[in-house]
């Protein structure tokens, strides 16, 4: 089955962002090539400019605090085991802990290396990082790939608590909703959404040998989704006919 995820306010959509970028930045890291190394480092670039919002902390701090509220009701609840309850308190606590210890914008620790930020006034421009233009980050390039991995997870580490409460948070919000089988009519599928609930993130699920590709939108009262069939061009073009897939509403 292929996941796909649309967020249906803009904080999550950042979260959303932030993730994948702290995804491919860990797949880059353990690599030696420099080349691998370089594309490390334009991901902890993107991450300051998504993470550089300034209310980002704050709304992880409100949303993890608003999920440690409620998982706090469920204490002394015989239907709830009580162990892994508190372990996942735990791991909320730990991270609001690691968001209260960092101080000032997110990844404003790098911003006040002046080689960092060299080269970042650089790595936008095409071919910007040349030998003859950056020679400083091309002697970098070639020392060995243990060494440049050793100066890139110190810089990364700056970026640490907000990894650790992405993780949690985003866990906690997916694991707020039940899948359940729905099916468009003529292609499409639209869902209302009750006003006794704020749904945060639509997940939807389809079996790869569809050829279907969903085109997702949402807001506070409604999803929408609208199911596409890929041409031989790229292009894609409405699906007409009905097809099941698994959807889940996250709170």
């Amino acid at each position: 089955m292929v996941l796909y995820e649309y967020p249906l306010n803009e904080g999550i959509r950042t979260m959303l962002r932030l993730e994948h970028l702290f995804d491919r930045l860990g797949q880059l890291l353990p690599r030696d090539a420099p080349v691998d190394h370089h594309f490390a480092l334009v991901t902890v670039f993107e991450i300051i400019d998504v993470a550089g919002r300034a209310d980002l902390k704050s709304d992880l701090q409100k949303e993890l605090e608003r999920h440690r509220q409620t998982l706090h009701g469920y204490r002394g609840n015989a239907q709830v085991a009580q162990a892994t309850l508190d372990e996942v308190i735990g791991r909320i606590d730990a991270a609001l802990a690691g968001l209260a210890g960092q101080s000032g914008k997110t990844g404003q620790a790098l911003t006040a290396n002046e080689w960092l930020m060299g080269v970042r006034s650089r790595i936008s421009i095409p071919g910007g990082t040349c030998e003859f233009d950056l020679p400083a980050y091309y002697a970098w390039q070639q020392r060995p790939g243990a060494e440049r991995r050793a100066d890139l997870e110190g810089w990364v580490a700056s970026l640490g608590p907000v990894a650790q409460a992405l993780q949690v948070l985003l866990q906690l919000l997916r694991e707020s909703g039940m899948p359940h089988k729905v099916a468009t009519s003529g292609g499409a599928y639209q869902q209302s959404l009750g006003q006794g609930r704020s749904y945060q993130l639509l997940r939807v699920r389809i079996d790869p040998g569809l050829g279907l590709v969903p085109e997702m939108s949402g807001h506070r009262l409604m999803v929408s989704i609208r199911m596409m069939r890929p041409e031989t061009d790229g292009r894609l073009k409405p699906a007409t006919g009905d097809a099941s897939f698994e959807l889940t509403l996250c709170a």
